[in-house]
């Protein structure tokens, strides 16, 4: 079997797990956070995720290139990218990420691993026509000496939105 079929089908049977497990999580919305309960972990994860979408809207490729994992995938609009492949598209602005309506968060652990779910209305210029597009955002985080990197992530585009 193909490493990246394989890695698809085991996070998919552990975001399967994670939906029957409820320790760990914590919902919020932009509106309010400090009235969720979670950790101190997820809610720094969540942070972290929606820090990330100003890092991408800004460009700011030190900080990307620090926080995604050097074996990153991300999936989205079609593409399955690489790390180094990602990084080409926000840097040429082949996509240029402009703003990202977060209307929900949530954030589970696993270990060393977390999982980021997000709800979000993107506004993005993708072949230099703007588009808002609804999406549900899967991240995948692990811990790497003492910091959170990101090494997947998926958007799902939610239809009748």
């Amino acid at each position: 079997m193909r490493p990246l079929v394989k890695n698809l089908m085991t996070l998919a049977a552990i975001l399967g797990c994670l939906q029957n497990t409820g320790s760990n999580a914590m919902t919020a919305t932009p509106q309010s956070p400090a009235a969720s309960e979670g950790t101190s972990v997820t809610k720094d994860l969540i942070a972290l995720s929606r820090q990330k979408w100003q890092w991408m809207a800004d460009r700011d490729m030190p900080q990307l290139e620090s926080l995604f994992h050097a074996q990153s995938r991300f999936v989205h609009m079609g593409a399955t990218m690489d790390r180094t492949g990602e990084l080409e598209v926000i840097r040429s602005g082949r996509i240029e990420y402009k703003r990202a309506d977060i209307s929900e968060s949530s954030a589970e652990l696993i270990g060393g691993t977390a999982v980021v779910y997000s709800r979000l209305r993107l506004l993005a210029v993708v072949g230099g026509n703007e588009v808002i597009n609804p999406f549900s955002v899967t991240e995948v985080y692990v811990e790497r000496d003492g910091r959170w990197q990101l090494a997947w992530m998926a958007f799902t585009r939610l239809l009748g939105e």
